[in-house]
């Protein structure tokens, strides 16, 4: 049975880039709330699925090292570059068995030609450089926001290595329609199921089965609404469904990565017309997917820093956070930060060490159940009660507190609070 990579037991299997601890930290960048597809597998080793593929990451103080694993071209399957392809076109790659369940491939060699296996390489490398953004360079980007801000410039040394991924346009739209007032466990376990339930199987180490992303037309087939009903998802259940149908009846299965080449208001405003998709999670897209170093997410926790280390006063007197609002707080901080402003306003927020290392089937089961009675008590309400009413205690029907989307990754960089880290919004 294939297993989890570790680089102790020989290099040989890896291969390696150039990449400073100061200039990315995989456990800020991976567990940090902007993507929920990797796991602490090992100490200091993280896998997940990127690019239709299995990875398993780790680093020493100047390089980062990776392992991809490969899956047999059997039944049903195809080969990466071509899966990627199919995938971005909308195809679905669903596997199924005799009985319509998923079969999980088992991790065998590939035997390639010493050409293909340099160009696959080669392939792989260009991936995960462009994942982590490597083009860009954080300590120059540091030495300009210290330049410009004394608050950044006196703490800038607490968080070196914070880097923002460019994740896949429809993962990153669809894994933040599920964060709408969620935290990142329970996050990291809806996105798993999603993917079990639709995503093409690729490859199991160590009784562990990894799922690519569904594809757009998976997630908007017929009967998916109710199916991810009975797997947890609650109301977000018909956002996923409806905003798959809307892109490719409306627009086409391309039309997300087209929106990398428009004005990030262009691309925002279009990403707000999907069912479940407000401002925030549009700006958490446009920043981690679509090239828009310049969307600053904003919330309570930007809004609370702006205030408090900024002495930012408009608005000051509202309680909840308008568009107009919104709009202020981004230009505030893209004129005080420049064109990378967004990528200082998140704040990494670690998975609880307990559940790091939580296989996904774990997740998947841990979801299932809910968190404990209450846990599941709020998820019958979800399916059942109307969005618009809530009961107390004493039986009396209320309005609901402010959903807040919750982008878990949103708070300044530069707030200085080393608690922040294990705190979720």
């Amino acid at each position: 049975m294939a297993e989890h990579a570790l680089l102790s037991s020989g290099a040989s299997a890896w291969r390696s880039l150039a990449c400073a601890k100061s200039e990315l930290r995989l456990d800020l960048a991976l567990a940090g709330g902007q993507s929920f597809r990797w796991r602490e597998t090992a100490e200091g080793h993280w896998t997940g699925v990127m690019g239709g593929r299995v990875w398993t990451l780790t680093q020493t103080d100047d390089t980062l090292w990776y392992h991809v694993y490969k899956s047999s071209a059997g039944q049903g399957e195809v080969r990466d570059g071509e899966r990627e392809r199919k995938r971005r076109a909308g195809a679905s790659l669903q596997v199924e068995n005799k009985l319509g369940k998923e079969e999980p491939v088992a991790v065998t060699p590939v035997q390639d030609t010493e050409e293909e296996k340099e160009m696959m390489e080669e392939e792989e490398e260009e991936m995960l450089r462009d994942y982590f953004q490597l083009k860009v360079k954080l300590g120059h980007l540091y030495k300009e926001w210290g330049a410009a801000d004394p608050h950044f410039q006196s703490i800038a040394d607490i968080f070196t290595g914070v880097r923002m991924l460019r994740q896949d346009p429809t993962e990153c739209l669809f894994s933040f329609i599920c964060t709408s007032n969620n935290h990142i466990s329970r996050i990291h376990g809806m996105v798993e199921r999603l993917c079990r339930a639709l995503g093409a199987p690729l490859c199991r180490l160590e009784e562990t089965s990894y799922h690519d992303f569904p594809s757009l037309a998976a997630l908007a087939g017929d009967g998916v609404e109710a199916r991810l009903r009975d797997l947890g998802f609650g109301y977000r259940a018909r956002f996923l469904q409806r905003s798959a149908a809307q892109i490719l009846e409306a627009h086409g299965p391309r039309w997300l990565e087209g929106l990398r080449g428009v004005p990030y208001l262009v691309a925002r405003d279009a990403l707000r017309t999907l069912p479940g998709v407000g401002t925030k999670v549009a700006d958490c897209v446009c920043l981690m997917s679509l090239d828009k170093a310049e969307a600053v997410p904003v919330d309570t926790h930007v809004w609370q820093i702006a205030k408090r280390d900024y002495s930012y006063a408009p608005g000051s007197r509202q309680k909840s956070i308008t568009d107009k609002l919104h709009r202020d707080l981004g230009d505030f901080f893209r004129h005080l930060w420049g064109p990378h402003a967004g990528a200082l306003l998140r704040r990494p927020q670690e998975v609880p060490e307990a559940e790091r290392n939580v296989a996904p089937e774990a997740a998947e089961e841990r979801g299932r159940r809910g968190g404990g009675s209450g846990e599941r008590e709020r998820r019958r309400r979800e399916k059942t009660e109307p969005r618009g009413t809530r009961k107390t205690r004493s039986g009396k029907r209320r309005r609901p507190p402010r959903r807040r989307e919750r982008c878990e990754v949103n708070e300044l960089l530069a707030s200085g609070l080393a608690s922040d880290f294990n705190t979720t919004l």
